[in-house]
């Protein structure tokens, strides 16, 4: 049994002294810290007081019986898993409690191992549950970080628009001006760029966390996704004097994700080795299939990222300050999202990078199962 499952609770709450010592037997023996108690009302006590992981409940006993009690451990432990038993079960019995909320049902007599079974099983379901708790808490957390943040980041850019306009009609009809109208019209397009990508980080993080709710995942082409964002981006690194370069196999590279998500994530990694990148450079993204994996690499000749910056790359909000860069406006939510994406979908990223000389960023993704093909009478 591992040191984790051996640390957890366990409170048994059953009015018969003979059960009560078999049970804590048998827990004690598989290494749990366990304590019993003879009824409803000592046995809330005592969970109020030991907080425990897992709560083993006869329905049968006296005063408080064990249907009241199933409901008012779920106001005390809301995470706590519960368990009954009773020695005169019913189909009833079992599906009213657990329509309560009890997670499982054991009838009396059982034997030692099938008593181990449950309370493993439950043991597990709560470490699912504590999990998926932590996550709904660091998206809320996420969330409420990033509201404060682009409410504020917002707020800078639009006084300046405002400003820089007011000055734009201010100098209306003074032809000696037009260089000033010029330069107050340039910072206004730079600062809607800044707020633009304020705005589509935010949308990101939306469509990535509504596609990690859903359970639908359909086949996706990496090399048809690919190949649109770099069309997508042509014109952009264009202007920017950078060459854009794509080695993609022939044929189709399926993964198993959302669409969306893998637009988002490609979207974002070429986006920053075009940022990064310096006048005349080139950003070349590759595939290659290697075992039971596509690897996509995205390379540029860029400034890259520093040593001591490569460990919180892919923290949220965190931003490569580096007076090399042209711009070092963006959220710092980019990589993050990335990396959430890839997560999801089983995958990994790496990363490497020489200052002065450029980064590589290599993804991999699970290939999509092959199906079987069919025979003549498929």
């Amino acid at each position: 049994m591992s040191g984790t499952l051996a640390r957890e609770t366990i409170v048994v709450i059953d009015d018969d002294h003979a059960m009560r010592l078999s049970c804590l037997k048998v827990l004690a023996k598989s290494g749990f810290h366990a304590e019993a108690f003879e009824d409803g009302a000592a046995g809330l006590e005592g969970v109020a007081r030991l907080k425990p992981a897992l709560v083993l409940v006869d329905l049968k006993m006296p005063g408080m019986c064990g249907m009241e009690v199933i409901d008012r451990l779920h106001e005390l432990e809301p995470l706590t898993t519960i368990v009954v038993f009773t020695g005169q079960p019913t189909i009833g019995a079992a599906v009213e409690a657990i329509q309560r909320g009890a997670y499982d049902f054991l009838p009396k007599p059982f034997f030692p191992d099938e008593l181990r079974v449950v309370v493993h099983r439950g043991l597990e379901r709560r470490r699912l549950a504590l999990e998926a708790e932590r996550a709904r808490l660091d998206r809320a957390l996420v969330k409420g970080r990033f509201m404060t943040f682009i409410s504020q980041q917002l707020q800078t850019p639009l006084e300046s628009i405002r400003g820089c306009l007011e000055d734009v009609r201010r100098l209306e009809g003074d032809d000696g001006a037009g260089a000033e109208r010029t330069g107050r019209i340039q910072r206004c397009l730079a600062h809607t760029e800044e707020m633009l990508s304020l705005i589509k980080d935010w949308l990101s993080l939306a469509v990535v966390e509504a596609a990690q709710l859903s359970p639908r995942r359909l086949p996706v082409d990496l090399c048809d996704v690919i190949g649109n964002i770099l069309k997508g981006y042509s014109g952009v690194a264009a202007r920017e004097n950078i060459r854009l370069s794509a080695n993609l196999p022939a044929h189709p590279c399926i993964v198993i994700g959302d669409r969306t998500s893998v637009g988002v994530l490609m979207d974002n990694l070429v986006v920053n080795a075009i940022k990064y990148n310096r006048p005349g450079g080139q950003v070349t993204v590759s595939v290659e299939p290697v075992e039971s994996e596509f690897v996509v690499a995205i390379a540029d000749t860029g400034i890259g990222i520093p040593e001591q910056y490569r460990g919180r790359l892919f923290d949220e909000f965190f931003r490569v300050q580096d007076s090399v860069a042209r711009s070092s406006s963006g959220t710092g939510l980019g990589l993050s999202i990335c990396k959430k994406i890839i997560s999801s979908m089983g995958g990994k990223i790496e990363l490497e990078s020489e200052a002065g000389k450029g980064t590589v960023f290599r993804v991999s993704l699970l290939m999509a199962p092959s199906r079987p093909e069919q025979g003549a009478d498929g």
